[in-house]
Order: C-alpha cells, then structure tokens, then sequence
C-alpha cells in the first residue's frame, strides 16, 4: 500500500467517523458540560497512552515556556469550542450545527488577515460572500420558516462561536513548533479536565452505564483514535486532496442526523451547504489567486 493510500484511508476513515460524533453526543443524554469533561478525561488517557508508546509522553514536561504557554491557551480555546458545539447540537440538530461550524475556513483568512495583516485578495471577499450566502440558506427552517426562536438563535450563535474559538486554536497551531500534533490534543484534554473537574454537573458516580458506553466512544474513537489517524495520515497527503476529504466529516454528519433523527434538510439548505463547500475549497486551495495576481501584475506592467 502506497503512502498516499494509507494517508487517504486514514484521513477519509477519521473524517467519516467525527460525523458520528453528534450522534453519541446526543444519545449520552448528559449536558455539554458533562459530555466535554468525559471526553477529556477519557480521551487524553487514551492520547497519554499513545505517548507513551511512542516514547514522547515525557517530551510535555519539557517543552518550552512559550511553546507550552500557547498549548495550554489552545487548551482553553479547544475546551469552550466543544462545550459551545455540542450546545449548537442539542438547539439546532446535528446536521445545521455541522455545516454552521464549517465556516471557520473563512474565520481563519480574517483574523489572519486582522492579525498578522496578512492580504486579502479581492477573489478571497467573493469566496466568503459565498459562504455567507450558503450559511443564510443552510440555516433556514425545513419547515418553511425562519425560526428565529431563542433556542435556534441559540444554537446558531454557539456554532458560529464554537467555529470562531476553534479558528483562533487553528491559527496558534500555525505557529506552535516543538510538540507533535497528539502531544498538543493531550495538552487540550489536560487543560479540559483542570477546567471543568469542580463545576461538571454529572459526577463519576452519577453516570449511567449507558453513558459511560458513549462517553467510552467519544473519549477513545472520536477524541484520541481520530486524532492519531489524523495527524499520521495528513502529511501523507497533498493539500487539495486533504481539503477535499475533510469535508466527508459535515457529508457524514447530515447523513447521519437523517438516518437516526429523521432530520432531512430542505433544497435550500442543500443549496447552502453546497455555497459553503465550494467557498471553502476556493479559500483553502486559493482560487484565483494566483490568476488575480498575474491580472493584477500585467496591470502594472502595461502601465507603465
């Protein structure tokens, strides 16, 4: 097996199985809170015991100030980004959630840009004009209305904040050298548990066995499984292979909502998902850019 089939395998299989997640979210039946602190604890065990297979568990102790300081701040970023979207689930439904967070892309390019003054190219506006078109659509009601009840308005806010929070974890990933990608998800889960150890609102003794069951599949498949099949089989492929199979994550997601819930999304909000696909892809692969830059180029050229 060649080296870019083994990163596609682990890259679709990883993608494929976080579209499941929402459903053992769900059926757990326990708070965002509850269900985020459960995974941290159960999850970074599984990332601590990888690590110290791999030999580099250690390596944590030992890592920089800085490098160590922004960990522990993605840390806090990460955890809120999981309490938020797992609240968007229980508000809005799986499937609305997924595809609102996925415009984080878009999220990434600003505050880059605001950051690190990073240019905008006027192709990159167009792509996220696009995505706000495909966000309006996806998150119209299947039932022919706005909905801009509290608990909808709720969930779409928690989303789009959970998308945000995870953009700025995104961009202080960019910048972190010196620790691998399950040393950082270790540190994440850490800084979970210190967080929300004295204020869950489902203590180890209150848990069901039904909800330890899921909270068992959310900790060792979609925390710690999905990260090491992630961060092995990335750098195993190009960059628009990997941005296009990234997006078997909300493909699955609203697969699975409309299988065990029934929630079907309406044309529209196809339409949406659709505008919020493509945009990404034109933002990740940069569209155009190159293409404005060489008008752009001759431009100057012919005037002077």
């Amino acid at each position: 097996m060649t080296r870019q089939i083994q990163g596609f395998i682990g890259v679709a299989a990883a993608q494929m199985l976080l579209g499941t997640l929402g459903v053992c979210v769900l059926e757990s039946g326990a708070d965002p809170l509850s269900v985020t602190f459960y995974r941290c604890v159960i999850g970074g065990l599984v990332l601590a015991l990888y690590g110290a297979f791999r030999g580099n568990l250690s390596a944590v102790l030992r890592l920089p100030p800085r490098v160590l300081g922004l960990a522990l701040a993605s840390g806090l970023l990460m955890v809120g980004n999981w309490v938020l979207f797992f609240t968007a689930m229980q508000h809005i439904g799986i499937a609305v959630a997924t595809i609102v967070f996925h415009v984080q892309p878009f999220m990434v390019v600003v505050i880059g840009a605001l950051v690190f003054r990073e240019r905008l190219h006027a192709v990159t506006f167009g792509w996220i004009a696009l995505a706000l078109i495909g966000l309006a659509l996806a998150t119209e009601s299947t039932k022919g209305q706005t909905a801009i009840d509290a608990p909808w308005l709720l969930g779409i806010c928690c989303a789009l904040g959970g998308a945000f929070l995870y953009s700025v974890v995104t961009i202080i990933a960019k910048g972190l050298t010196g620790i691998t990608g399950p040393q950082l998800a270790f540190v994440q889960c850490l800084c979970g548990i210190v967080l929300l150890v004295l204020v869950v609102p489902v203590g180890p003794l209150e848990v069901s066995s039904v909800q330890w069951a899921w909270f068992a599949v959310i900790g060792v498949v979609h925390t710690g499984g999905v990260y090491m099949l992630l961060y092995n089989a990335l750098p195993k492929l190009s960059t628009p292979l990997a941005a296009v199979l990234l997006f078997l994550y909300p493909a699955t997601a609203i697969i699975a909502d409309a299988i065990v819930y029934g929630h079907r999304l309406g044309p529209a909000q196809y339409a949406g998902v659709g505008c919020i696909l493509i945009a990404s892809l034109g933002v990740t692969l940069k569209w155009g850019v190159r293409r404005s830059l060489s008008v752009s180029a001759s431009r100057v050229r012919g005037e002077r």
